[in-house]
């Protein structure tokens, strides 16, 4: 599979999936959320996989969404012109992020989110949608957004990752959590050394994979729904719609056109573009 900017290998029962825009921290712009899409896709389509590994490319996992290509220089594309009205700023979002990571959190194969440096924002919300999350001890997790006037990203993942005090604090907060930390809250499954990540995220998936695919989806959506029983996907459909409302209010339209005209915007990009942590992904 032929992708610009995602790398698809299978190796027996495993298909590979990973983000390949390191200079960028792997920050999701359409193609990458479209090559996404069609990797799954193409995973979903071949029988002879049974468990699904995501992974990034580099030093960190997933920056976010980018900035760059959303209100920066970048040349617009059919999706940010979308933007310049309340309805396709609607469309937009509720397309290429909703849909899109509830496609992938609803994939009928047992996924596993190998995880390593930054996973901010838009990136934890990616993760949060696998199964399973196997991270490197590097690895750091952050939803600084609420700083940005945004209400945290569209799918609000916290409260069912980290319980709701602990959601609350991060998220007011905007202070990261530690691999260590995050496997002592559940976010995560287990904790390896960085240079074995991706065997270690390996290892689990040949174990997985050892499950008859049928049992293997019918136990996976038996406890997402006993997750939605429980109000996860009203949840969700909620926070989109009040995320998607903030989005559209006087306090973050005037915050992002000062962000736009800001030097510190550009340090944001700059240190985006040269890999280094992000400080305000979404």
């Amino acid at each position: 599979m032929e992708l610009s900017t995602v790398r698809y290998q299978v190796k027996g029962p495993v298909a590979t999936i990973t983000m390949n825009r390191p200079e960028v921290a792997n920050a999701q712009n359409t193609a990458l959320i479209d090559d996404l899409d069609a990797a799954f896709g193409g995973a979903d389509a071949d029988d002879e996989v049974r468990v699904v590994i995501l992974a990034g490319a580099g030093k960190h996992f997933s920056s976010g969404h980018d900035l760059k290509a959303l209100v920066g220089q970048a040349e617009a594309d059919e999706w940010r012109r979308m933007r310049e009205t309340p309805e396709g700023k609607f469309r937009h979002e509720k397309v290429m992020y909703f849909d899109r990571c509830v496609k992938i959190y609803n994939f009928r194969k047992p996924t596993i989110a190998a995880v390593q440096g930054s996973c901010i924002a838009a990136g934890l919300m990616l993760a949060c949608m696998c199964d399973l999350i196997v991270a490197a001890d590097d690895a750091v997790f952050q939803n600084p957004v609420l700083r940005m006037t945004g209400a945290g990203v569209e799918l609000l993942v916290e409260p069912w990752e980290l319980g709701m005090r602990k959601a609350k604090e991060f998220l007011l907060t905007g202070e990261t959590i530690d691999a260590a930390e995050a496997w002592r809250l559940g976010l995560v499954n287990k904790v390896v050394p960085g240079a074995q990540l991706m065997e270690a995220a390996g290892e689990l998936a040949d174990k997985i994979a050892l499950v008859p695919p049928t049992t293997a989806q019918v136990v996976k959506e038996s406890i997402n729904h006993a997750f939605d029983l429980m109000g996860k996907a009203d949840s969700w459909k909620y926070h989109f719609m009040a995320h998607h409302w903030m989005h559209n209010t006087s306090t973050a339209l005037t915050a992002l056109e000062e962000r736009k005209s800001r030097t510190s915007m550009k340090e944001v990009f700059a240190d985006r573009d040269r890999g280094d942590l992000p400080t305000s992904g979404r």
